[in-house]
């Protein structure tokens, strides 16, 4: 058949797409989050679950109320929001005060996303962002871990290793039986979200794999116990919940896999080293800095491209 302008389609790409969008996978992850949040549920009791309903309201909110300010269109349908809300929560310790995550969840929507333009413009994981900040507004409060099924304080199993007290064992890290965050806590339910989002085709291995594995053998190499380190603190639920993000880490295999090392190193650096016992949160921070560098050395070659550019 000649070719001419009427059988051709001209459109900017993708010319391609796949059927599942970004509402559809903000759905899956939120389904995903409940593992998390019923361990927290369990172990911590309604305080929890009140918690994650606070900020999610706040963080969906916020999202509406900037948008209409803003005179956007009004997009909390996507989910986004509420996932960040919920994130929030899982990040912060049980009994933190209400008002405070509320805040904390504001900051994260508002500041991190909407400013930088809404969802897939955020430099920064909204909800580690927030996290760091309310970490630098109100440290007392971000460091105030209670032992599960009662509101008795208690140090945390990185910072008891740290001093050199007994710390719990294998099983009750594995289970959540600890102290810790509201979400970190129980490995074996992050695991359980995990296989859930890898059925679903919502997050990939290379990240999450470097990251865990990057841990591992520094903590290893430098005499600590691994699977210690593996099963304190929030290396697991980053890799699963926070190192897959979409928008902040890196696009290729290669790329990703460069990410997950370097919050690896720098979590390992901060926990070894540094004044923190953990420093997951700010490791994944600062490799989102990375994210664009990464992203343009890390981009296989277009054939052709250096011939083009020549001419």
């Amino acid at each position: 058949m000649p070719i001419n302008e009427n059988n051709l389609i001209i459109q900017n790409g993708p010319h391609l797409r796949d059927a599942a969008d970004a509402k559809s996978l903000m759905r899956w992850f939120a389904v995903s989050l409940i593992f998390p949040v019923a361990a927290g549920t369990f172990f911590f009791g309604f305080q929890a679950l009140l918690l994650v309903a606070v900020t999610a309201v706040s963080a969906v909110a916020a999202e509406a109320a900037f948008q209409r300010l803003a005179k956007q269109k009004v997009t909390i349908d996507d989910g986004s929001a509420l996932i960040t809300g919920v994130l929030l929560a899982l990040v912060l310790p049980p009994t933190f005060p209400l008002w405070m995550a509320a805040v904390g969840a504001v900051f994260s929507v508002v500041v991190v996303k909407c400013l930088f333009g809404g969802l897939g413009f955020n430099i920064f994981n909204p909800a580690l962002a927030g996290r760091a900040f309310l970490m630098a507004s109100w440290p007392v409060a971000m460091t105030l871990w209670t032992r599960p099924f009662d509101s008795v304080t208690t140090a945390s199993p990185l910072y008891l290793a740290r001093i050199g007290e007994n710390v719990p064992g294998y099983l009750d890290l594995f289970l959540g039986n600890r102290a810790g965050s509201l979400g970190e806590t129980s490995i074996l339910m992050i695991l359980l979200a995990a296989a859930f989002l890898v059925w679903k085709k919502v997050i990939d291995w290379p990240a999450p794999v470097a990251f865990i594995g990057t841990v591992f053998l520094l903590s290893f190499t430098l005499g600590h116990d691994p699977l210690f380190h593996l099963l304190t603190g929030g290396v697991i639920f980053g890799a699963v919940f926070m190192v897959t993000d979409y928008v902040t880490v890196p696009v290729t295999t290669k790329g990703r896999l460069i990410f997950g090392f370097g919050c690896g190193l720098i979590t390992v650096l901060i926990r070894f080293f540094g004044g923190f016992p953990e420093g997951v949160n700010y490791s994944i921070l600062l490799m989102n800095i990375m994210t664009p560098v990464i992203d343009k050395y890390s981009r296989p070659r277009i054939y052709g491209e250096k011939n083009a550019k020549k001419s």
